[in-house]
């Protein structure tokens, strides 16, 4: 119990769950698209089945990812793949794709959900295992709280993202201080470093967090995102 009494784990769980749901719009969007034509009660086991399942998968391939991060340049290289999600979250031009069929049974349904969210998830995946820091309960707990949301919020989550750009732009300069966190603490870039890492090791973060929410302010001036579909 004395973890939940460390103020850290209540920030990343924090910034996890920001993370999670941030990153989940176009999956909340899937579920919504591949339910809608289910009856309503069959449409809300859809939901609450699809979900569960690709929770549970996301939950196998964030401990895989977690493991293959504490090899040497593997964790430099996820952070400069986070920075790319960052940047391409930020952009203008970034929206949800409709492009999602639906299904005709409940169990159908269910189906796409999971294969969708998988192929969709590298992303969440990835931002969720660096901001936990191999600590499997934040994940289970950030997984946790935000799957109501995920299941039930593609409006609110459409809304949100449609109407208050300056969220994205906050959610991409979070992800990218998780990339550079996750960048300065890898073994050979610590070596690198030397004595400078430990100098670095905050400023730098901060400084990537920084100049993603920049480039999402500047390239946003007088441009909208694509907006997702709030009525499904």
């Amino acid at each position: 119990m004395a973890i939940l009494a460390d103020p850290e784990f209540w920030i990343r769980l924090f910034g996890i769950g920001v993370l999670n749901l941030l990153l989940s719009g176009d999956n909340a969007l899937v579920i919504a698209l591949a339910v809608r034509t289910l009856p309503k009660r069959k449409r809300m086991l859809g939901q609450m089945w699809g979900a569960l399942g690709a929770v549970v998968l996301r939950l196998v391939f964030v401990a895989i990812v977690s493991v293959l991060l504490k090899i040497p340049f593997l964790q430099f290289v996820g952070g400069l793949l986070l920075v790319w999600i960052a940047v391409k979250l930020v952009r203008p031009d970034t929206g949800g794709d409709g492009e999602v069929r639906h299904g005709a049974s409940l169990w159908e349904a269910v189906w796409i959900i999971i294969v969708a969210d998988v192929t969709m998830s590298l992303d969440n995946v990835l931002a969720i295992a660096a901001a936990a820091h191999g600590d499997f309960l934040l994940v289970m707990f950030g997984l946790g709280l935000s799957l109501p949301i995920v299941v039930w919020g593609a409006g609110i989550l459409a809304r949100l993202m449609n109407r208050h750009t300056w969220i994205v732009w906050l959610g991409g300069g979070l992800l990218g201080y998780v990339a550079g966190e996750m960048m300065m603490e890898d073994p050979l870039v610590k070596r690198w470093l030397g004595d400078a890492a430990a100098l670095l090791h905050r400023p730098a973060p901060i400084t990537v967090g920084l100049v993603i929410t920049g480039i999402g302010w500047w390239l946003g001036r007088g441009h909208r995102h694509v907006s997702v579909p709030e009525n499904l």
